[in-house]
């Protein structure tokens, strides 16, 4: 794992996260920090586990939370390109090749991924985690 001002793999030095993509340092369309991010997907789970709870009451959740978790973040990347809570938090998926929509194919994949949780805990001088490279994208900032 890198951290800005290491070396990337092309040999250049990096500034800051993203700089080798054409992000901003700070602000509207940079990269997010892990911690926002980390944020933004606790909140999902607990919407997840909520939505599940409506359904599966009065049993617990249980894995009934997945599935919904799956579906809300699946759908919502596709089509709006950010979660509940990435909206809550200001952030953003968007493709690393510049165009608007993530779409359905790289939302499923990108989801998929993040189930296994190493390709989640694991990224680069970029802050780009193992699944959003896999996926060609990146969470930004929107605010």
């Amino acid at each position: 794992m890198l951290s800005p001002g290491e070396d990337s793999n092309d040999g250049t030095q990096q500034r800051w996260r993203g700089e080798r993509h054409g992000f901003p340092k700070d602000g509207p369309g940079s990269i997010a920090s892990i911690g926002r991010r980390t944020f933004a997907i606790l909140a999902d789970f607990l919407l997840a586990a909520g939505v599940a709870a409506v359904f599966t009451q009065p049993d617990l959740p249980k894995n009934w939370s997945l599935l919904a978790w799956f579906v809300i973040t699946v759908v919502a990347v596709a089509f709006f390109g950010f979660t509940p809570g990435h909206a809550l938090l200001g952030l953003r998926v968007a493709r690393i090749d510049g165009k608007t929509f993530v779409h359905l194919p790289r939302a499923l994949l990108r989801t998929v991924l993040i189930f296994p949780l190493i390709p989640a805990l694991v990224w680069d001088a970029d802050g780009r985690c193992l699944h959003d490279k896999a996926a060609g994208t990146v969470v930004i900032k929107v605010r």
